[in-house]
């Protein structure tokens, strides 16, 4: 699996939720796209990543 463009050994099956528990990221703060599409906050304990997934996790930054 990718994960913003790094190589990453996972389980096959995790759900968008379980990854990011492991790499310690709020949901509510990020919006995650899995093979160029964005998923929605309320699918990120459903949808499934295989080990050929291209995940991009995209953090708020707050600025001004």
């Amino acid at each position: 699996m990718i994960v913003n463009g790094k190589e990453m050994e996972l389980a096959n099956g995790i759900t968008i939720l379980d990854l990011l528990d492991k790499l310690e990221i709020e949901p509510d703060k990020v919006v995650v796209e899995v093979d160029l599409e964005i998923i929605d906050k309320s699918e990120y304990n459903n949808k499934k990543l295989s080990s050929n997934s291209k995940v991009e996790i995209i953090r708020f930054v707050g600025g001004g």
